[in-house]
């Protein structure tokens, strides 16, 4: 590997170990065996070089949940059994990624008092949607439609964000893919206070 990748492995291992907020450039070094220069020329700033890191872990995520996803997928399941199982799948990748996701709420806390964060997040968040609806789908990126991208991806990414905040709080109440299903059902067709279960 060249400096540009060895620097962009020292980060995503910097990030996993330390978190955004308590890794340095001089962590990132270390970690990469690249010089300190070299961040500034390969990536511009160790913001830039952590943020690059960020995506390509987040990528990598969705690549193996996918992976995982159509390796345990029956042909022959329903639609809502293959969305409660992406869900379970989810909530497992928290356990089994807890140190990616704990960066991840940590760099999300970061959002508020830094533009330059909140303008890469921005530029990244379309491909983030497209990218899982195409994991609850079942298909490549490029299958999935701008409007369900939008529509559907930006739902499913706010259950996801609710869904991980709950399982942070507490793991055992987290709601499991069935929950979830049955809630956005019910939702859906407005009977969320169901007579029959007073």
């Amino acid at each position: 590997m060249g400096h540009r990748e060895d620097l962009l492995e020292g980060a995503k291992r910097c990030l996993l170990d330390k978190g955004w907020v308590r890794t340095t450039a001089r962590d990132i070094v270390a970690a990469s065996g690249a010089n300190l220069a070299s961040i500034g020329y390969h990536y511009g700033s160790k913001d830039a070089l952590m943020m690059a890191a960020f995506i390509q872990l987040t990528e990598e995520w969705g690549e193996k949940v996918g992976r995982a996803l159509a390796a345990g997928a029956a042909p022959d399941v329903s639609h809502d059994e293959r969305m409660a199982a992406c869900w379970d799948s989810m909530l497992d990748g928290f356990a089994n990624d807890r140190a990616f996701w704990a960066a991840q709420f940590e760099m999300i806390g970061q959002l508020p008092n830094r533009p330059e964060l909140r303008e890469q997040f921005a530029a990244v968040l379309p491909s983030g949607r497209e990218g899982i609806v195409a994991i609850f789908e079942g298909v490549e990126d490029d299958k999935v439609p701008a409007v369900a991208s939008r529509t559907v991806g930006s739902v499913i990414h706010a259950l996801f964000i609710g869904l991980w905040v709950q399982w942070l709080i507490d793991p055992a109440v987290a709601p499991r893919g069935k929950d979830i299903v049955e809630g956005m059902r019910r939702i859906v067709e407005g009977r969320v206070l169901d007579p029959s279960e007073a």
